[in-house]
């Protein structure tokens, strides 16, 4: 029997959102295990290579790593496979270039470029509130992080303005009517909207029902709701298209237009 986890990853069994050609061979990068779960994240490496095309190949791809020229929420990394995820923000020093890691309207990441001073802060969703030994009140993040003494309103499903150089929150957002969210996962992932109403239901998901900029009406899980903003001003620049989905003949009349 094979022991140990898995060491590869088959191009087919890839998650959708890195957008990878069927042709190109059988395997590609498996992500290291880190802060995001490897169908919600997107390794450096496919993001130098395949997103900017910094490199050719993977082995440019190490060698840029190596140099100790890429931060990823403020620290070096040089895993080539190390996995970035939804809202990380990823610095480029000797090109000045600030990324966030984000999705577009159809649950692909893109790269989104941000300015040096919206660089130094990130959203992060909370995932649990706990209280830890000597009554100490702790956050966990869906980064990973760990935040002790949080401000004691914040609640699950909450977002926070957390700051990356010193990883304390300077802000929250709830979860509340009328403020505005991203999709993060499901059909309808990349979308903005503003939260309309939350369903209960025991025992199953709870069900959110959104609404975007345009009057378009759609419903997903509370698991995938992320807060973006309070009312509607979003925390963070959002990309191109600004989180509203459209139909099949207006992305046509949109593409023509453009011609």
């Amino acid at each position: 029997m094979p022991r140990g986890p898995k060491k590869h990853l088959k191009r087919l069994a890839a998650p959708s959102s890195w957008m990878l050609d069927k042709l190109g061979g059988v395997f590609t990068i498996k992500p290291s295990s880190g802060p995001h779960k490897q169908g919600e994240s997107l390794p450096i490496a496919l993001f130098l290579r395949n997103r900017l095309k910094y490199a050719l190949n993977m082995k440019e791809v190490e060698t840029i790593c190596k140099q100790r020229l890429i931060k990823i929420d403020g620290k070096l990394r040089t895993d080539p496979r190390f996995p970035t995820g939804f809202m990380d923000v990823i610095q480029i020093e000797k090109t000045g270039e600030n990324f966030r890691i984000i999705y577009d309207v159809k649950g692909r990441f893109i790269v989104h470029r941000i300015t040096a001073a919206e660089a130094k802060y990130k959203l992060c969703r909370v995932r649990e509130v706990k209280t830890g030994p000597k009554n100490v009140p702790y956050l966990y993040t869906n980064d990973g992080r760990t935040i002790r003494y949080p401000d004691p309103a914040v609640r699950v499903h909450d977002s926070v303005q957390v700051d990356i150089a010193t990883g304390k929150i300077q802000d929250t957002i709830r979860f509340d009517t009328g403020n505005l969210c991203m999709i993060t996962g499901g059909a309808n992932a990349g979308r903005v909207g503003t939260i309309m109403s939350r369903e209960r239901h025991q025992g199953s998901f709870d069900i959110v029902h959104i609404k975007d900029s345009q009057g378009h009406v759609f419903a997903t899980r509370l698991g995938y709701v992320f807060v973006i903003g309070k009312g509607n001003k979003p925390y963070i620049s959002l990309p191109k298209g600004k989180g509203i989905k459209l139909t099949i003949a207006e992305e046509r009349d949109k593409r023509l237009g453009g011609k």
